[in-house]
């Protein structure tokens, strides 16, 4: 590791051993804007937020009063000998939106609190009112999230949910004991309810259609709650005490669910109601009193719906009436003075991080992990904090390179503000402006671990084992001559969000780059291709979790663990003992671990400390039965298979292929070609997931804790792993987000392969290597949001950088000239 100069002020980091860290020393100047750079699964973050950002955070959290603690969500200690010289942190991490219903961009960066103000103390109230008197609505009135603002008849949801019947029993043949009532939930609660009606009388065993009319509605909208003892009786050898249960009819339950359940408790509810527009409010959300407030001429409902561009342009405009404005200044407009300048401050931020397009009443559900994560930096420079460490997550994902340069000066008003920022990055652009870089590596997993260089930004180059550094001055290279498209795919009059009417002509058997801002069209492009698409098969890939809970994972996602299990039960100990393939599953009774349920992972409950998980143990983290881990497979348990990497199960794989081709007779045993059928899956898939730069990750790591990146890129090699393919259109949503280049090109070789094959491929992306390697590009704009929806230019990228409303192609000419 290369350092160049005295960091004994600096944060010094000694031994860090966290994931694939080996023993890591490091020194990190403060006060300085830091780039962490490293190729995808060398250890970067394990650095940054693992270690550093962890340690503060311990640090904090041992500060605090133990009665406090169990407010405060525990971080993961970090494996480390010594940190010293750190000072508090703050991270910001790639979340997507989501969650909380309610949650929108207003209230992620507290803006909606300052409109909310604003009417409320500047707002033109209707005739008849007495704004100066007790008729002024006190801010909260302006607030959907709260009692007194609310819509009495929608709780400020803006639609209403109505339970019937049909929606919460769809089939009506089937009996309250075969679960009619299929908006119930399952496991224990759904059969508690069940129960409950057996113990006050009511037959669960009869077709739902045959019970009496005024059995069926109370059993499914009655406000009673009748509380009952319930016996339950025997099952599985296992005796089951008395107990009290509670009834909640069908709907009650679904409204509990809606209003205060997870994320995935509130979209199964939605599946078992029907969403209708709130017939008082009109979809609005609010009370009338509130909607009869306005400012600008325009209600608060219209307001926050408005582009924060928009919103800047608007706040402006009455500031500058204000100044101008030369009798003597009222009270009022004294008030609305100070909280324009405080919106205005704010806005133009975000507007300048490129995020002009979305408005303060977008839910963050629809809000990208990038556009997240700027919206909180963004929150954040107002804050006025001095002498922390920010922990940035790649804040570059989803920007188009035109709004790199903004980036750039907000975080450099960090540093300049008194602060350390390190950024955990992959965009050579903003790597090149930092004041000192830490470069990870040389390759992922076991292959990184290493810090290879800590100094100014200028010497990495000059490190040998450093693909960052070879990387860092590359330019983009168009490639040949581009294919032709092989034809068609015409879409006419396109209406879709901020698509007005388009007509666009997407080329078949092409590789076809969508670009443009962010905000520009892009997604909503894709979404027409997708409806538009006809009888072709598609295949649109996106970077949404491959699942939410801890069983899914890359093996079972990819299906390759499908045929791990055939291999093991198709051994000689596993057919003695009558093992079939579903003993080796997790997910199944039969051989997993009783006491975790097969996820290897129990919660500890501890008194006035925050719950926490800890490896199974009864079964050690491993999932599975004793006797199920007697079986072995190649020298290997089952759950030996799942620790495995990609890149390890590579070479267990193919060692035991060859094997196989050795020892099988030439006329194979219908049992012995299955084993080699199995094998050879599993190999497409290892092979497939290697070639996209996933050779660092476990079979058996689980989908919580995939990057959407990673999520995307194990869906792409889901299908590449597929023997024989139709012609099929694929749609990519940013797939480069979150890699290095020398995985971006990886990845654009893969991507050129499924084309060479015959195929179409569309991607919406801002990086410039993709876009010049294109065969076809759609550049949308020539802005975002009501500034974007056209298509600006269509063509060979050869030609990009000539049309004159293209923010990409004059980015693209920028480069090129500077080469």
């Amino acid at each position: 590791m290369a350092m160049t100069e005295d960091l004994a002020d600096g944060i010094r980091v000694r031994g860090a051993r966290l994931h694939n860290l080996r023993d890591v020393d490091v020194d990190i100047p403060r006060n300085r804007l830091v780039a962490v750079t490293g190729v995808s699964g060398s250890g970067k973050s394990s650095l940054a937020f693992g270690t550093i950002h962890a340690e503060a955070q311990r640090r904090y959290f041992d500060s605090v009063a133990p009665f406090a603690r169990r407010l405060i969500h525990q971080a993961t200690n970090p494996r480390v000998r010594q940190v010293s010289g750190l000072p508090p942190a703050v991270a910001l991490q790639q979340t997507r939106g989501g969650g909380n219903a309610r949650s929108t961009v207003g209230t992620v960066t507290t803006l909606a609190n300052t409109v909310r103000m604003l009417f409320s103390r500047a707002g033109a109230y209707p005739e008849g009112a007495d704004p100066d008197g007790d008729g002024r609505l006190d801010s909260d009135h302006f607030s959907a999230n709260t009692t007194v603002g609310a819509c009495p008849e929608c709780d400020g949801l803006g639609e209403v949910h109505r339970a019937t019947e049909a929606s919460m029993v769809p089939d009506p043949s089937l009996s309250i004991a075969e679960k009619a009532i299929a908006s119930w939930p399952g496991a224990w609660l759904g059969k508690n309810y069940r129960d409950i009606l057996d113990t006050l009388g009511y037959d669960i065993h009869r077709p739902w259609r045959e019970l009496s009319p005024e059995d069926r509605h109370w059993i499914l909208f009655t406000e009673e709650e009748p509380v009952v003892t319930v016996h339950s009786v025997r099952e599985a050898g296992r005796i089951h005490r008395p107990y009290e249960g509670k009834y909640l009819s069908a709907e009650r339950h679904l409204q509990k669910s809606l209003g205060s359940g997870s994320a995935a408790t509130r979209e199964r509810a939605m599946s078992f109601v029907d969403v209708q527009t709130c017939p008082l409010c009109h979809g609005r959300r609010l009370r009338a009193d509130a909607l009869a407030v306005t400012w600008r001429g325009e209600p608060v409902d219209v307001v926050t719906g408005w582009q924060l561009d928009r919103l800047r342009d608007e706040c402006r405009s009455r500031l500058i009436e204000l100044g101008a404005d030369t009798g003597r200044e009222t009270a009022v407009e004294e008030a609305e003075g100070t909280l324009l300048a405080e919106l205005l401050s704010r806005l133009d931020v975000l507007v300048e991080l490129g995020l002009g397009h979305l408005s303060l009443a977008r839910p963050t559900a629809s809000v990208s992990a990038g556009e997240l994560q700027r919206l909180r930096l963004a929150t954040l420079l107002g804050t006025g904090l001095f002498g922390v460490v920010y922990v940035l997550d790649e804040p570059s994902a989803g920007l188009h390179p035109a709004d790199s340069e903004a980036l750039r000066d907000v975080v450099r008003r960090l540093v300049d503000g008194g602060n350390s920022v390190l950024l955990v990055e992959h965009d050579r652009d903003l790597i090149r402006v930092c004041d000192w870089v830490v470069d990870v590596g040389p390759g992922a997993g076991r292959h990184g671990g290493q810090v290879l260089y800590s100094g100014p930004v200028a010497g990495l180059s000059g490190v040998g084992d450093s693909l960052t550094g070879s990387w860092l001055d590359r330019r983009p290279r168009p490639m040949g001559e581009p294919r032709a498209p092989q034809g068609w795919l015409p879409l006419n009059g396109i209406r879709r969000n901020n698509l007005r009417d388009l007509d666009v002509a997407m080329p078949l058997g092409v590789l076809t780059a969508v670009t443009g801002v962010s905000g520009a069209g892009k997604t909503s492009l894709l979404d027409a291709v997708a409806d538009g698409a006809g009888e072709r098969r598609l295949v649109r890939i996106t970077q949404q979790p491959i699942g939410r809970t801890p069983r899914s994972n890359l093996a079972t996602y990819t299906g390759l663990f499908d045929h791990v299990r055939k291999l093991f039960a198709a051994t000689t100990e596993a057919k003695e003992r009558g093992f079939g393939v579903s003993r080796f599953s997790f997910n199944v009774a039969e051989g997993r671990c009783p006491t975790c349920q097969g996820e290897g992972m129990v919660e500890v409950g501890l008194m006035f400390l925050p719950g926490s998980y800890a490896p199974c143990q009864t079964c050690g983290g491993s999932r599975y039965l004793p006797e199920t881990l007697e079986v072995r497979w190649q020298g290997l348990t089952i759950a030996e298979v799942l620790e495995l990497s990609v890149e390890e199960a590579l070479t267990v794989f193919a060692v035991a292929r060859e094997l196989w081709i050795v020892s099988s007779p030439t006329t194979g045993t219908k049992l012995s070609i299955s084993a080699g059928s199995s094998m050879d899956a599993v190999l497409r898939s290892l092979r497939a997931l290697d070639a996209l730069g996933l050779g660092y990750l476990g079979l058996g790591q689980p989908a919580t804790e995939l990057s959407g990146g990673e999520a995307q890129r194990i869906k792409l090699a889901t299908e590449l792993q597929r023997t024989s393919r139709e012609p099929t259109l694929y749609l990519l949503d940013e797939p480069t987000t979150g890699l290095h280049p020398a995985d971006r090109e990886r990845l654009a070789a893969e991507i050129h392969r499924l084309v060479d094959a015959g195929n179409t491929v569309v991607v919406a992306e801002h990086d410039r290597d993709l876009i010049t390697a294109a065969d076809w590009v759609l550049d949308l704009g020539p802005g975002a949001g009501d500034r974007g929806g056209r298509v600006v230019y269509a063509g060979p990228p050869v030609g990009l950088s000539a049309a004159a409303d293209s923010l990409t192609g004059r980015h693209l000419e920028y480069q090129r000239l500077a080469e």
